[in-house]
């Protein structure tokens, strides 16, 4: 897939990799009303484009995103409050179930300021990984608010107490390290080498099994809210439905590959004839 909308666009390259660009760089991407009802347009199509296998998530110009376009969306739209609450729910949407169950992975690469309702987006994401230089921040203290919407949440599913209530209440800023140590992202790297780590991953992924990866996901995510026995007959019915799209090729190939010496867990991929 390959469109331009008003404030966002993708490019998907011939190895499957979806880059989806939030394009409002005079705005440092701040997410607007029509950001929202983009972004919920485009994930629907990428959803069911065969040719995007793994979506890549970034922001155009030197920031990923700035969180809610203040402006916009908490004093214009509040002027409208049944559009405010339509804009609303579809900015809860598709941050967190869309992202979430999309059944294809989904990458945040943060190239730069990355604040408030933007952790919902990172959250949403299957992975996440920054630029040291990247600038990340909750500053909704600062101005007598707090972490609203979907964001608490978010520091919820993925952030020691300490450290969510330390920056919640403090309002104060902090880098790509930091946010790898306190778990917000997967790890970060220097700027001048994030586009290509990211790339890197993404081709694996788009390498692997499909409906793997989409079993994956949901075993994950699902079982976070079910108890033992129930995450455990859910995973039975997910290696049911596997079996059944892939005509059982994940035995006859996959351990058929292990058992004849094609492939060795832990140590790659399927071996070359």
């Amino acid at each position: 897939m390959n469109k331009t909308m008003k404030t966002i666009k993708v490019e998907t390259a011939a190895n499957g990799v979806a880059v989806l660009t939030l394009n409002r760089p005079e705005k440092r991407n701040a997410m607007n009303p029509q950001l929202h009802v983009d972004m919920t347009e485009m994930l629907e199509g990428l959803r069911y484009d065969d040719a995007s296998r793994v979506i890549v998530i970034t922001g155009a110009g030197e920031a990923f995103c700035a969180g809610m376009d203040l402006q916009e969306f908490f004093t214009d739209l509040m002027k409208q409050p049944a559009e405010f609450d339509r804009i609303t729910r579809m900015a809860i949407e598709w941050r967190a179930r869309t992202l979430h169950l999309l059944p294809k992975p989904v990458i945040a690469m943060i190239n730069g300021y990355c604040f408030g309702g933007a952790f919902s987006l990172v959250e949403g994401c299957d992975l996440a990984i920054a630029a040291e230089e990247a600038t990340f921040g909750l500053s909704e203290i600062n101005f007598k608010s707090f972490p609203a919407g979907s964001v608490s949440k978010s520091l919820v599913n993925l952030i020691h107490p300490r450290d969510a209530l330390f920056y919640g209440m403090t309002g104060r800023p902090f880098n790509g390290i930091e946010a790898a140590r306190i778990k917000l992202i997967n790890y970060a790297v220097p700027k001048a080498e994030l586009e290509a780590h990211v790339m890197a991953l993404a081709a694996e992924l788009a390498q692997k099994d499909p409906t793997a990866l989409k079993c994956t996901k949901e075993g994950y995510r699902h079982s976070l809210n079910m108890d033992f026995d129930a995450a455990i007959s859910y995973a039975d019915a997910k290696i049911s439905e596997l079996t059944l799209a892939q005509n059982n090729s994940w035995r006859t190939q996959g351990i058929g590959d292990f058992l004849a010496g094609k492939y060795q867990p832990g140590l790659g991929g399927p071996k070359k004839d």
